[in-house]
């Protein structure tokens, strides 16, 4: 990468862009909707079970003009997903601020992991042990969506679920590989923990990206 390139990489006017593709959101307050998804390139978090480990280099996705980006996004839809990766890794402001321009509804998918920037009209945050989400997150995340793998992961989900704001969303999602396994003590868990929702990844059910 030139430094020309990488200067615009570093200021967010360029994005590692991994893949953009419109769908139905599959998971969390909004499944079932349709969205246009700007999957971002670039993860250091690590997850062991993550479906998409090929969006953790960012040096393999081309770095691509923001400008470009939201050329293809607002020919699809009003409501746009920014994920990854770890989309917090980089500077957001530049691209929600084009994105806000079009007056587009702009969500992120992020852990939290990295200081917040950009304009966002709904905030899914998925903690991850390894790298917890950074304090100013919690205040304004709209849903707070955990993912179980195992057993430990319920006691995980309620120190993060002391740190959200009274208003968000909670959600425990079973780790798709452990699904058949976990959903049965996800049900069980929630009958007796009634703050808390049930998220599947219903576009893996339906056969779409």
């Amino acid at each position: 990468m030139d430094e020309q390139v990488k200067k615009m990489v570093d200021e967010g006017v360029m994005l590692p862009l991994m893949e953009e593709f419109y769908t139905i959101q599959g998971e969390g307050f909004h499944k079932g909707t349709a969205a246009y998804f700007i999957r971002v390139g670039g993860c250091d978090v690590g997850c062991h079970w993550c479906d998409v480990k090929e969006s953790w280099n960012a040096a393999i996705h081309p770095p691509t003009h923001i400008d470009a980006i939201v050329k293809n996004a607002e020919k699809y839809s009003k409501t746009i997903v920014v994920t990854g990766g770890e989309p917090l890794t980089w500077d957001m402001n530049p691209l929600t601020g084009l994105l806000k321009e079009k007056g587009l509804q702009i969500h992120i998918e992020t852990s939290g992991a990295y200081k917040l920037t950009g304009i966002w009209d709904w905030i899914c945050l998925s903690p991850k042990k390894i790298k917890l989400p950074e304090p100013e997150i919690y205040a304004v995340a709209n849903e707070l969506k955990v993912i179980i793998f195992n057993k430990d992961d319920f006691r995980f989900a309620e120190e993060q679920a002391k740190s959200v704001n009274e208003n968000c969303i909670l959600y425990l999602q079973p780790e798709w590989s452990k699904r058949e396994k976990m959903i049965p003590e996800i049900v069980e868990y929630i009958m007796k923990n009634t703050k808390w929702k049930v998220s599947l990844q219903t576009h893996k059910y339906l056969n779409i990206p």
